[in-house]
């Protein structure tokens, strides 16, 4: 038998077992839709994490999904579009570069061309090349051109200082029918160099043994005629008679357009 004091605890005791055995069977039986609402709502109020914003996109109906991916198929075309744009603007500035590199490379041969010419050039070990050398301007002004010629003794022209070029070789005459003339040689044409031949005596070394004085020889070298004097030019020009081979002269001209 229970004491009096011992009948409310009993009461409150069965009365919470009994809500809990009606808690559970209603759970039991309860739809998902509902769990899952009342889950829904726990996550809602709870903080945001990232258990919380799955399960809500989960939850989101067809049409919202289909929304979402039309506007992130949007923004993805929008971004491509720019990348787009960027490209191009950056393979137009490219194009724009090489090119104005192309016309400077352009201006500087057609410049170099312009002021050089191929010429025979005498090496250390006695040999001749043709190279192109550059012959600076003389004339002013940018209307000039270089050109190299080749013409047998006598020449039929006629030399002489510059009135206006200090240091300058004019050709002042150019006589009709001579070698000079049909080698294009003009009046008014610049002297900038000419061959020139040198005779020195070469000695071999069995020779020099031998107590002997060595042999002469005739070499023949491209002579630059600017800032020389007018009688050392001329001596340069005539000088080519004692070449062995008897080989023309070759002249470099600088002339007017």
């Amino acid at each position: 038998m229970c004491s009096g004091r011992m009948m409310p605890a009993l009461l409150i005791f069965a009365a919470v077992s009994l809500c809990c055995l009606v808690f559970g069977v209603a759970s039991a039986f309860a739809p998902p839709q509902t769990l899952l609402l009342s889950r829904q709502t726990i996550f809602v109020s709870a903080p945001r994490t990232e258990s919380a914003t799955v399960l809500l996109h989960a939850s989101s109906s067809p049409s919202d999904v289909e929304e979402e991916a039309r506007m992130l198929r949007e923004l993805a075309s929008q971004l491509r579009g720019e990348v787009s744009e960027f490209q191009q603007a950056k393979d137009e500035v490219a194009a724009a570069e090489q090119e104005a590199k192309n016309k400077a490379i352009e201006q500087e041969q057609h410049i170099r061309l312009q002021y050089s010419a191929e010429v025979p050039i005498l090496k250390s070990d006695g040999t001749t090349v043709m190279e192109r050398v550059d012959f600076p301007p003389r004339i002013p002004g940018g209307k000039s051109h270089i050109t190299a010629v080749q013409a047998d003794l006598p020449l039929g022209i006629l030399l002489g200082e510059h009135e206006a070029i200090p240091g300058a070789i004019r050709v002042d005459e150019v006589a009709a029918e001579t070698n000079g003339d049909s080698a294009g040689v003009q009046e008014g044409d610049i002297l900038r160099a000419c061959t020139a031949c040198q005779q020195t005596m070469e000695t071999p070394t069995w020779q020099l043994l031998a107590g002997g004085i060595g042999q002469p020889k005739t070499k023949r070298f491209l002579l630059s005629t600017d800032g020389r004097p007018f009688e050392e030019v001329m001596e340069a020009v005539s000088s080519n008679r004692m070449d062995p081979e008897g080989r023309p002269v070759w002249l470099v001209l600088e002339r007017s357009e």
